[in-house]
């Protein structure tokens, strides 16, 4: 979920959970972190061998993640096959994989061994101490792109925001080739923006420098782009002819609509920007060995691959996929979780207000 409401939400989460950090710190340190970050960065050439040990021993694993169950359900069953260890899944929203982790943290109960899910709310567990930094060998595969400077965390998959649009209603010497294309009167209200992305607005107002930034979006907003919720609807509608073009689209969306021939295309213009979905372990996790060996699965060749199939854009530079082979950036969390209401506000005032918005169902 994106949007105003789901920031805020998320901000007062994290609120929440500073109220409860005092009490939970007194459970936290009766719980084996200790010796499970010595296993998490354990990098001894009988890594895999002990690893692999120490999981059958604990049984099983319990993930929690934002990745829809068609997704994760086939990835985890592969995972269990493959090492015998269960995986106990609980799938929900990214903001409510979060709260359920703050909440059980708070109350000195650790269930879960590995958080899978959306970029900002990673860096919430992160600034929450529910994540743990760790080592994997896949690591080399993966772009710089892929870790945050902390490195308790790192990206399995991404969404790339990139140009979307009809071929029949867009000429092929009328595709834009930057964002200052999209201000030509051709386009004037046939554009489409999906109306929570505010991460997005903010990252390209401060790539282009903050008054060019907001100079170039009241232009864009003086073209009367359609303003949808939801990334799925806004591609299905370009795929309908309904909206010739989009600003605001993650290019595996349109893929997925290409490979059933739906006439539509995606392109990355400069500067791109994405958001990760990170895989990370829990400090305090029943099952660490198993935790690991599951973020192993989830960034080796073969989880990435699975990823792929899923028309998912996988992280690792290992997996051949045309989804990433462009020059990106990763949106700071900072305005996600620190700007929110600048960035709120600004764009509300330029592309929401008065609007009738379509809502993904």
């Amino acid at each position: 979920m994106n949007g105003a409401s789901h920031v805020n939400r998320l901000r007062r989460q994290l609120m929440a959970a500073s109220l409860g950090a005092i009490a939970a710190r007194g459970a936290w340190a009766q719980d084996p972190s200790a010796r499970n970050r010595e296993i998490y960065l354990y990098k001894g050439a009988d890594r895999e061998a002990r690893l692999l040990e120490g999981a059958k021993k604990e049984g099983k694993v319990n993930i929690y993640t934002s990745l829809n169950t068609k997704d994760s359900g086939p990835i985890t069953e592969a995972f269990e096959k493959k090492y015998g260890i269960k995986p106990l899944l609980w799938r929900s929203s990214s903001e409510k994989v979060l709260q359920r982790a703050v909440t059980e943290a708070r109350a000195g109960r650790f269930l879960c061994d590995v958080l899978e899910t959306n970029g900002p709310e990673m860096e919430a567990l992160y600034r929450e101490k529910l994540l743990a930094e760790f080592f994997s060998p896949h690591f080399k595969d993966l772009p710089p792109a892929a870790f945050p400077k902390h490195r308790h965390y790192v990206a399995d998959r991404f969404n790339f925001f990139t140009i979307g649009y009809n071929t029949n209603l867009v000429k092929p010497d009328d595709v834009p080739n930057s964002y200052q294309d999209l201000l030509h009167p051709r386009f004037v209200g046939k554009l489409g923006l999906e109306a929570g992305d505010t991460d997005w607005f903010a990252a390209l107002v401060k790539s282009m420098g903050e008054e060019k930034g907001l100079a170039f979006f009241r232009k864009l907003a003086e073209s009367r782009p359609q303003m949808r919720t939801g990334h799925t609807l806004l591609a299905e509608l370009v795929a309908a002819g309904e909206i010739p073009i989009t600003a605001t689209i993650y290019n595996h969306n349109i893929e997925r609509l290409t490979l059933k021939g739906a006439p539509v295309k995606w392109k990355a213009l400069t500067p791109t920007f994405g958001r990760p979905n990170a895989i990370g372990v829990v400090p305090h996790a029943a099952n660490p060995h198993a935790a690991l060996l599951f973020a192993d699965f989830m960034l080796s060749l073969e989880g990435q691959t699975m990823l792929k199939k899923r028309n998912r854009v996988p992280s690792s530079l290992a997996v051949d996929t045309q989804l990433n082979k462009f020059p990106f950036e990763m949106i700071d969390p900072v305005i996600t979780l620190d700007e929110a209401d600048k960035w709120e506000k600004l764009w509300s005032e330029l592309f929401l207000k008065g609007q009738k918005i379509q809502k993904e169902t």
